[in-house]
């Protein structure tokens, strides 16, 4: 067998499973079935398996996979940008503390990504400068808080640290609240890669692309739609001068400044996707140990990985 590589998996560290249960005041946070199902603020619900929490597991899932090294992020349900932001800023120091304690006992096998509390940027922007300083790449963060996107000005803070530090962005959606999309898991199925195409699309029409040229922004689940939409974006930057206003180059350029998953399911939708980006901007990974996980990951070019996790 190959050796394969992941750069989307999810871990919970037994330090945080803990804090949950003992903070359940400041962090509703519901157990059922005897534990096999999390539920988080009333609306993020997924099946607990082992592989999440008990760190044999994880290891052997993924020695059983052949994945020789994986690149470890905390849950998105975790990033809390929505309770007290001193509460976000414990969960993160904590998580960040276990994950970097975890992945040092195997630097072989393992590398991680914190999470940081984007609620209050200027604790982001420490917090992540303090976890890379213990060895993690760079931090996982949501598409948006507390319905700002990205580019808000308030996140300067985080994005002048992170271009600072080359910090890895791996910008990862969780369920799009839309009212339309709340059924028949439309808010997974599609709203999830929605989040991701909103937020991308506002990085790349911002110009935030080359004002942070140092950080490098990962897109989860194959970019979203943004990718298999990118003429309609080139189209509007040819013949409306707002678009084109911030853009030093036309966005199928920017398009090839991303990172994307290979988290697609589908063979030909992945090679669209290279043939769009190349096979250097494709990374191979899975989003194990969630349901909807691409398992074993799809293996891209797993050179580049190497490249991508070295500082």
């Amino acid at each position: 067998m190959e050796d394969r590589f992941d750069v989307h998996t999810h871990f919970i560290p037994s330090e945080v499973v803990q804090w949950l249960k003992e903070e359940q005041k400041h962090v509703p946070v519901h157990w059922d079935d005897n534990g096999k199902m999390l539920t988080i603020n009333y609306k993020w619900g997924f099946g607990l398996k082992d592989e999440f929490i008990d760190p044999n597991a994880y290891l052997k899932a993924q020695h059983q996979a052949g994945v020789c090294h994986s690149l470890v992020s905390p849950i998105p349900q975790l990033f809390l940008y929505d309770v007290e932001a001193t509460i976000t800023k414990e969960l993160s120091r904590l998580y960040n503390d276990a994950l970097s304690r975890w992945v040092s006992e195997h630097s072989d096998r393992l590398s991680a990504l914190a999470t940081v509390p984007l609620n209050q940027p200027e604790q982001a922007a420490l917090e992540l400068r303090r976890a890379m300083q213990r060895g993690l790449k760079g931090a996982i963060i949501g598409p948006s808080v507390q319905q700002k996107l990205l580019t808000d000005e308030s996140l300067i803070p985080f994005w002048e640290e992170a271009d600072t530090l080359g910090a890895i962005l791996f910008i990862h959606p969780l369920l799009c609240d839309d009212p339309r999309l709340q059924r028949r898991r439309m808010a997974n199925l599609i709203g999830v890669p929605w989040e991701t195409t909103i937020c991308a699309t506002d990085l790349l029409l911002g110009g935030w692309m080359d004002r942070y040229p140092r950080v490098r922004i990962l897109l989860a689940h194959g970019g979203g739609f943004l990718p298999y939409q990118i003429g309609r974006l080139q189209k509007g930057y040819e013949v409306w001068r707002p678009v084109a206003a911030s853009l030093q180059a036309p966005p199928t350029d920017y398009l090839r400044r991303f990172w994307f998953d290979t988290v697609l399911w589908d063979d030909r939708v992945l090679q669209l996707l290279i043939d769009l980006v190349g096979d250097d901007r494709v990374l191979p990974g899975s989003d194990f140990p969630f349901d909807l996980s691409h398992w074993p990951p799809r293996q891209i070019n797993t050179e580049v990985l190497k490249s991508f996790l070295t500082l």
